[in-house]
């Protein structure tokens, strides 16, 4: 299965986990606004510090869609990088394995969009 495929099967579950429990994806939803539009970092630094904790908690999905946001923030390859061996110091040898998940997803991704 492909990470697009993923992404899209991921967001599928969500509509249906958010049909169920409205309000508390309500309130998830009024979270992650408040704490991407606030601060005085930009959304690309704050989605660089979810993805670094995304591969260090091992949370594919959550890999899968910060590197899909950080590509429409702007980030660049190299800054991918970057972030990922910050990552990988952090999380040791599982988080190499995820790091790998992410830099696959992210050439994946960049591959469909040019």
């Amino acid at each position: 299965m492909s990470y697009q495929e993923k992404i899209s099967g991921m967001r599928k579950e969500l509509r249906a986990l958010n049909a169920l429990m409205p309000e508390t994806a309500k309130g998830f939803a009024q979270l992650s606004k408040a704490v991407k539009d606030n601060g005085p970092l930009g959304v690309k630094e704050k989605e660089y510090v979810a993805l670094g904790m995304s591969v260090v908690l091992r949370c594919e999905p959550c890999i899968n869609f910060h590197v899909e946001a950080l590509m429409k923030a702007g980030a660049t390859r190299e800054e991918l990088g970057d972030v990922l061996a910050m990552a990988v110091q952090m999380g040791g040898g599982p988080g190499l394995m995820y790091a790998g998940h992410a830099l696959a997803c992210w050439d994946e991704l960049a591959a469909r969009a040019a």
